[in-house]
């Protein structure tokens, strides 16, 4: 498929979110849902669904995501797998915490580094995207620490721009911590660069409670939407790509060892049929613990969805998923709950432990991820979004070596 023909079904599909956010809400209450969650300090656990609306969240999260798409086309990017996941995490964690007045100024300070660093800015909008972990820093600077306005919309977007500045070098650093086994490598390292503003927000007397705003129940219209989209996403996929159903197969035996792009190995359609599908499995989990499909849950899914492109397929995040689920039932916390359910299906960021030594790995890997978890988010005082990216960095850090010194990797 021609990169033009790639453009304009990532502009379709972000398109629909918009499109679903005004068919369940009223147009009156979208602006003023978009207005709230754009003053709000935006930390985790923000949930735009309650927030501001559903309708206003689906909005939010659709702009953004074609905003992602402009971005990519104007600096002539690829839509390949690295795109799509970051693509999809952005916009993911747009019912959650993003808006576009706390991403722009750190997307400005990743073009100022590629700019500094005379390289095309193609190069670097996946980490302008994924850099975005740490908006919530913008967000409280600007409207959460009771400054005068004007001085905190300046330092909250200075601090976005100097964030900008450093994520990209300190993302190629940190991956060698958990040598590609987190596939949320940019989760982990927002989650250091947050524990070191809040460390130093705590030093200058300027702490915070951690925040809990989530919406409760799972909405028909919006169960609907999404089983819809992700099955126009397998139809779309199908139909562009020949022999889809024994391809799949052949994509599902891919030895996945690290981040490993779909779209360059098996082709656009079919990356698209595994985002389809993924996105479908991730939602059953949700409905089958009868957890709520709010903004924190949507947004696993659809980040998922897009790391499906990237490294994710059922073959390798079953077994983290069953592996986060045991841990949860032997410990009695109810997976039910939003936080326990997004922790399942972001547990998938050690999808490569399972892919590269097994099933058995990856039900540990799901294990310890959902133990590392509750512990995280201190750290950095709900300043990262991407905290189970952050937590799973910890995870395969300590379980990569291990697995590599005492068993047998498959032939």
């Amino acid at each position: 498929m021609k990169e033009q023909h790639k453009y304009a079904v990532m502009y379709l599909y972000s398109a629909l979110v918009v499109l679903g956010g005004l068919l369940v809400s009223p147009f009156q209450e979208v602006v003023e849902g978009i207005i709230k969650l754009t003053v709000s300090p935006a930390l985790l656990l923000t949930d735009y669904f309650q927030l501001g609306g559903i309708g206003a969240a689906l909005v939010n999260s659709g702009m953004l995501l074609l905003f992602s798409v402009f971005l990519a086309q104007k600096s002539k990017a690829p839509i390949n797998g690295k795109f799509l996941s970051a693509m999809y995490f952005f916009g993911g964690f747009a019912l959650f915490g993003k808006n576009f007045y706390n991403v722009l100024s750190i997307i400005t300070g990743v073009f100022l580094y590629g700019r500094l660093k005379k390289e095309r800015f193609a190069k670097h909008v996946n980490v302008a995207l994924l850099g975005t972990a740490l908006a919530p820093v913008v967000s409280q600077l600007s409207f959460g620490m009771n400054l005068d306005p004007l001085l905190g919309l300046v330092l909250g977007n200075l601090a976005g721009i100097i964030i900008g500045l450093i994520l990209q070098p300190l993302a190629v650093s940190f991956v060698n911590f958990h040598q590609g086994y987190n596939l949320y490598n940019l989760g982990f390292t927002a989650g250091m660069a947050g524990m070191v503003v809040m460390a130093l927000f705590r030093v200058a007397g300027h702490d915070h409670k951690m925040v809990s705003i989530i919406y409760p129940k799972t909405e028909a219209p919006v169960a609907a939407f999404l089983v819809l989209y992700f099955v126009s996403m397998i139809g779309f996929g199908a139909l562009f790509s020949k022999d889809s159903l024994k391809n799949y197969g052949k994509l599902l035996k891919f030895r996945i060892k690290a981040a490993t792009d779909f779209v360059e190995l098996a082709g656009f359609s079919l990356a698209f049929i595994n985002m389809g599908v993924m996105g479908l499995l991730c939602m059953a989990v949700a409905l089958l613990f009868k957890a709520p499909l709010n903004g924190p849950v949507v947004g696993a899914v659809f980040t998922v969805a897009g790391f499906s492109s990237f490294g994710n397929h059922p073959k390798n995040s079953l077994p983290v998923m069953a592996g986060a689920i045991l841990g949860y039932l032997l410990s009695g916390v109810q997976l039910s709950a939003t936080g326990a359910m997004m922790a399942v299906i972001f547990s998938t960021t050690l999808a490569p432990i399972a892919g590269d030594f097994g099933i058995g790995a990856g039900l540990l890997a799901g294990l310890l991820h959902i133990s590392i978890v509750p512990n995280t988010s201190y750290l950095h005082g709900g300043m990262n979004l991407y905290n189970n990216g952050f937590a799973g960095g910890f995870a395969a850090a300590a379980l990569a070596p291990l697995l590599q010194a005492y068993t047998r990797k498959k032939a």
